[in-house]
């Protein structure tokens, strides 16, 4: 048997005894340094962050994902049908993919601040992270970077918006809605409103590539990852 069979014969072990009950999962953990502990989870956020960033930092990583791609704001969305009706078809399809693409270029710049909040992760964050839920890392990053990144985020969309004219663009739009009574007036900002969804759509995917990591650990590339995951038995 190879070294990596023998390696992954051993983490679904590991992975057996975590899914037999709380006590032996705890034992499982217990047995691994915190010192591991703590590499395993910041290796595991650091490719989470990382995979995320790549997969909507493109051309289409919004646009192209219907589980993340930015809709027209508030009840413009459900009022899409009448507008196209009203001969606003055109400038409704120009403003959602003017909204994404400015979504896509604001992206990359959040990998930095990622990488920097898994630095400053303390024992005690990786304690929390590491026995709780599937998304417990993402819910680190909201908590611990979602200002930062709202901050780096704005200027970014700002200018893409005004590349593109988006704000005349939706002013158009929103216009003939407030006029139908589809939108209030106090709606927030495209700008705001797409560098919110924007950061949604990270923490989404960020998500998905953290229950991987927890519910695959065997078929994680790093062999600390495989150790500290499988114990969790998640």
């Amino acid at each position: 048997m190879s070294a990596r069979n023998v390696l992954q014969a051993i983490s679904v072990c590991v992975v057996m005894l975590a899914l037999s009950g709380p006590a032996s999962a705890s034992s499982a953990l217990d047995a691994i340094s915190k010192k591991d502990q703590v590499a395993a989870l910041r290796t595991a956020l650091t490719q989470g962050a990382t995979a995320a960033v790549g997969k909507l930092g493109v051309v289409d990583g919004f646009l192209g994902n219907p589980k993340v791609r930015i809709p027209l704001p508030g009840k413009l969305a459900k009022a899409e049908k009448t507008l196209k009706m009203l001969g606003l078809g055109n400038q409704t399809d120009d403003l959602k993919t003017a909204m994404n693409r400015a979504a896509e270029a604001a992206v990359p710049e959040a990998k930095t601040i990622l990488v920097d909040a898994v630095k400053k992760m303390s024992v005690q964050d990786a304690a929390s992270i590491l026995t709780g839920g599937n998304d417990a890392a993402t819910q680190y990053f909201k908590r611990t970077t979602s200002e930062s990144l709202t901050t780096k985020f704005l200027p970014i969309i700002s200018k893409a918006t005004a590349k593109v004219d988006l704000a005349n663009r939706y002013n158009t739009v929103a216009g003939k809605a407030v006029d139908l009574g589809l939108v209030d007036k106090s709606d927030a900002t495209i700008e705001s409103y797409v560098t919110r969804k924007a950061l949604d759509g990270l923490f989404v995917v960020m998500a998905e590539e953290e229950a991987k990591i927890r519910t695959d650990p065997v078929g994680q590339a790093s062999k600390l990852l495989q150790k500290v995951f499988g114990a969790l038995g998640h």
